[in-house]
């Protein structure tokens, strides 16, 4: 079992005033999270934008993270899109770096048949000796990869893992049914974290833990020592910045509270624009009600 902790998080990427890739603040924003309560980082995932990232970006931000936190802190590489190929050799590029492991998406875009998702992951399982974490996220997909799909590829050796964005608990549980024991399978919602806990999931790959991370680890502790209850009263204290930290599409909200904090994370790349007067102000009184800001 390759088990990179329970709290990963989705690391935004940090540009400067020209929405260039700025590596120096991804090195501080790295170290704080690493500091702060996750165990692992995966770089240029969907919050880090990487639909906007070259991929020598993406490699030199791999390199950046490995620097910085690869000795005490597993780092992950986003390294799939819809192009298979691509996929491929940007997955051989960050094994190169040493990052610990590497998560590829469900292709998006393309809607390939299951086959064509199994295949997709096949190959790039092949290409490497890392461990891989498949991505299921058909909200930003629009295909979903179904429990038998993943249960096939869960036989791959260095397949070991799963982030599931799906939002069903029902697939959730089918998946971890159907696949073996020593299978991870991570939430990909912060707010479906505890629920999924419940069905044999293993943690979460998160968004919210670039603020409340050590509460996100605090919260998965109780569960695993068998308080569950204390682990219901932190998930539904914990519940308003789980909903809040998403009142528009994802990074928005996350890259705003990281600059509202201090750490300066700057702008989004267009298509993607940054938070408006009113989710600014909502994602402001969230900081200060959880004492993140004053």
């Amino acid at each position: 079992m390759s088990d990179f902790g329970r709290v990963l998080t989705a690391m935004v990427t940090p540009f400067n005033s020209r929405l260039e890739v700025d590596y120096g603040q991804a090195k501080k924003l790295a170290r704080y999270l690493a500091d702060n309560g996750s165990d692992g980082i995966v770089v240029s995932g969907t919050t880090g934008e990487t639909s906007t990232l070259t991929n020598e970006e993406k490699i030199k931000l791999y390199e950046t993270v490995v620097d910085e936190v690869g000795s005490t802190t597993k780092v992950i590489a986003g390294t799939g899109n819809n192009d298979t190929a691509d996929s491929v050799y940007v997955t051989k590029e960050a094994e190169k770096v040493g990052v610990h492991g590497v998560m590829a998406v469900v292709p998006y875009y393309n809607k390939p048949p299951q086959e064509g998702i199994y295949n997709h992951f096949k190959m790039i399982a092949g290409a490497t000796s890392l461990p891989l974490i498949m991505y299921n996220i058909p909200g930003r997909t629009s295909v979903n990869m179904l429990p038998d799909t993943i249960a096939r590829l869960a036989q791959i050796d260095n397949i070991t893992a799963l982030k599931e964005a799906a939002g069903s608990l029902d697939q959730a549980a089918e998946i971890r049914r159907k696949t073996p024991a020593d299978f991870i399978i991570y939430s990909g919602d912060d707010s479906l974290t505890l629920p999924l806990l419940s069905v044999g999931c293993h943690g979460v790959i998160s968004v919210v833990s670039h603020v409340v991370g050590r509460e996100m680890q605090e919260m998965i502790r109780a569960y695993l020592s068998g308080d569950v209850a204390g682990a219901a009263r932190m998930h539904l204290d914990l519940f308003p910045i789980f909903k809040g930290l998403f009142i528009t599409t994802n990074p928005i909200p996350v890259k705003a509270a990281m600059n509202m904090m201090g750490i300066e994370v700057g702008g989004l790349r267009p298509p993607m624009l940054p938070a408006n007067d009113a989710e600014s102000a909502a994602i402001r009184k969230l900081l200060e009600d959880y004492k993140k800001i004053h």
